[in-house]
């Protein structure tokens, strides 16, 4: 990487007629980074530096301007519309397709602070040499420990939660919970019987018509501690499952929206895109009628203060 430090000077006519200046010079430091084909999240690790009335310390990511940065083969995606990465710990997706290109990371700090309290920043690659895949957060065989708990009971599917960890369900349940604000960040599918883990397989959605690969049975599909939400899902069968039975997936979303119930292979995501709050995979065998979907369960919101009864004169 090679960095350059900008400190702009506010000319006089910067100043307000009442004395205050209107602009603010900050420290500014980039960087060109490059990156080999493939999908991969840089992280900004939480600054103690980290204000919440200006933001600052700041990252921006984007493609690199020129022929280097091939901006056709960089795409970024940012929990901000804006592409900023604040402080106080947030992630981006890059993904690089075609070969070698370049990205250009941009930190802004706030006036007089020194190089030093620049916030740290850790890529790690999820998958490599799109669109085949490698190990990673995004593809990880999940423990047996995990998919077949002593208590309460096996599950068909777990999935790990913002906060809350990692949640195990049956088909045909719901996993996660509408209006708890909490996103799924990634999951897994080992049936219990039935299906074989090579006759299923899922992906996640990653943004507007952008897709992970696809995922085998017992695989982990997404990320884990990294506040990375998944914007949707698809799962399929295939082989002898997919002659013995159909799958249908719903799904309810932070922002109030559901979608579903959408046959196998079809993207279950919302319109906004919203990250996904709910999710309720169902396996029925071939022949037999499909019941409508269940509603997610909701989180429970405390009811509101009787009102005093009025005093009779």
């Amino acid at each position: 990487m090679s960095d350059v430090q900008s400190a702009p000077q506010v000319p006089p006519s910067g100043a307000a007629p009442d004395g205050q200046q209107r602009l603010t010079e900050l420290r500014v430091s980039a960087s060109m980074m490059q990156m080999e084909a493939g999908l991969y999240c840089v992280v900004v690790k939480p600054s103690p530096f980290a204000d919440r009335q200006t933001g600052l310390p700041g990252v921006r990511i984007t493609a690199a301007p020129g022929l280097a940065g091939r901006p056709d083969a960089v795409t970024v995606r940012t929990m901000s519309p804006e592409g900023w990465m604040s402080g106080f710990g947030d992630a981006a997706l890059v993904r690089v397709t075609g070969g070698t290109a370049y990205v250009l990371l941009t930190i802004y700090q706030a006036p007089g602070n020194p190089a030093e309290t620049a916030p740290h920043l850790q890529v790690l690659p999820l998958i490599g040499d799109v669109p085949s895949m490698i190990e990673g957060p995004v593809a990880q065989t999940v423990p047996t420990a995990l998919l077949q708990p002593a208590a309460p009971r096996p599950v068909d599917v777990v999935a790990h939660v913002q906060t809350r960890g990692d949640v195990g369900v049956v088909f045909g349940e719901w996993l996660g919970e509408q209006g708890s604000g909490k996103w799924i960040e990634g999951f897994a599918i080992a049936p219990l019987e039935g299906v074989a883990l090579s006759d299923i397989e899922y992906q996640v959605v990653l943004g507007r018509g952008w897709l992970s690969p696809w995922t085998e049975g017992g695989q982990y599909c997404g990320s884990r501690g990294m506040a990375l939400p998944i914007l949707g899902l698809r799962v399929r069968l295939r082989g002898e499952a997919a002659e013995k039975f159909r799958v249908q997936v719903s799904a309810s979303f932070i922002d109030g929206t559901s979608a579903g119930p959408v046959g196998g292979g079809e993207a279950c995501e919302a319109e906004t895109l919203a990250a996904v709050e709910a999710m309720l995979i169902e396996l029925t065998p071939v022949g037999q009628a499909i019941a409508p979907a269940a509603k997610p369960k909701a989180t429970a919101k405390p009811a509101a203060p009787a009102k005093p009864s009025a005093k009779k004169r």
